[in-house]
């Protein structure tokens, strides 16, 4: 896939803080790349230094081929930026920004009216086309700053929390968005809503005190997790003993353990070797040895923990 966007070794330093410690990542076509870290890891000041707001103190940025820092106006013209807060004129109303945004863009005339109205209906902002953006929502403001980012159709979209503000119905029409245009574009979108990355992105990087702590899809970053892949039996407390002894000795399970539920059932985690399937070792000993249970599951574990083991609960950077 052509890369699209590409970060070499990209540091920004406000005095002696160190916001931004030397991050190298590619975002080719056709990916939607979630951007997460706890507040203050260092995104927005990264999605900055990217979309040409913030001049880098070392390192490279890159969008299409073109170097930020050597032709700034042409890589604004390639990247759609959504700022985090959705800044705007506010005293304009949605169509008089969005006119003056396509104008900025080099659009005029028939095209842009066109163009207007297209990304009006995309967006759903019919019903808020003619008021002052300063007495919108703040779900509806965030949808005037996803409107201004696609107005030019970009090939690269840098989203800084899109979805912060808005309802779920609104969240999901957003997703739904992002996964309708993703297949012709490279999409970043910096969030610290893991749910976010699970419903609308390809791959995932996560920062933390500025520098780049893991890249990969959701599934290799749950992969991280020692309870990953772990299947899951639910016994009732009159077995569990048994049920503890016999799933002890399943080839590839590597350990049990067993935790007590509200309901006060027994549930017992067997962690598999590396690369070892269990599960039918483990259907064999319920059914052979007569153990009564009410569940058996896979567990994948999930972000939340992925995201506290990785980034060690917080981070103190702007």
């Amino acid at each position: 896939m052509e890369t699209m966007v590409e970060l070499d070794n990209l540091s920004k330093h406000f005095g002696p803080f160190v916001a931004v410690d030397g991050i190298s990542l590619k975002v080719r076509k056709g990916e939607v790349l979630g951007f997460l870290g706890p507040n203050g890891a260092g995104k927005s000041t990264t999605m900055r230094m990217v979309a040409g707001f913030l001049t880098a103190t070392s390192g490279t940025a890159k969008v299409c081929g073109h170097d930020v820092e050597a032709e700034p106006v042409l890589v604004k013209s390639l990247i759609g930026y959504m700022a985090e807060g959705s800044p705007s004129y506010e005293d304009m109303t949605v169509r008089a920004f969005l006119k003056f945004i396509a104008e900025v863009r080099g659009l005029s005339g028939r095209p842009a009216a066109v163009r207007i109205e297209e990304v009006v209906s995309k967006i759903k902002l019919e019903a808020v086309i003619d008021r002052s953006i300063e007495v919108l929502s703040k779900g509806y403001k965030r949808r005037v700053g996803m409107a201004q980012a696609i107005l030019h159709d970009p090939p690269v979209l840098i989203l800084d929390e899109p979805t912060d503000g808005l309802d779920p119905n609104q969240k999901h029409h957003v997703r739904t968005l992002i996964e309708e245009m993703a297949s012709e574009k490279a999409i970043i979108v910096s969030t610290h809503i893991l749910e976010e990355v699970e419903a609308v992105c390809t791959r995932a990087v996560v920062i933390g005190n500025g520098k780049l702590l893991a890249d990969g899809t959701s599934e290799d970053l749950l992969s991280i997790l020692p309870e990953h892949d772990a299947i899951h039996v639910v016994v009732k407390p009159v077995t569990v003993d048994l049920a503890v002894s016999k799933l002890q000795t399943v080839p590839g399970v590597s350990r049990v353990t067993l935790t007590q539920r509200a309901d006060g059932a027994s549930q017992i985690a067997c962690m598999p070797r590396e690369g070892a399937e269990i599960i039918d070792g483990i259907n064999s000993v319920l059914r052979d040895d007569g153990i009564s249970y009410s569940e058996v599951y896979k567990h994948r574990g999930d972000l939340d923990a992925v995201f506290r083991k990785i980034t060690g609960g917080g981070s103190n950077n702007a």
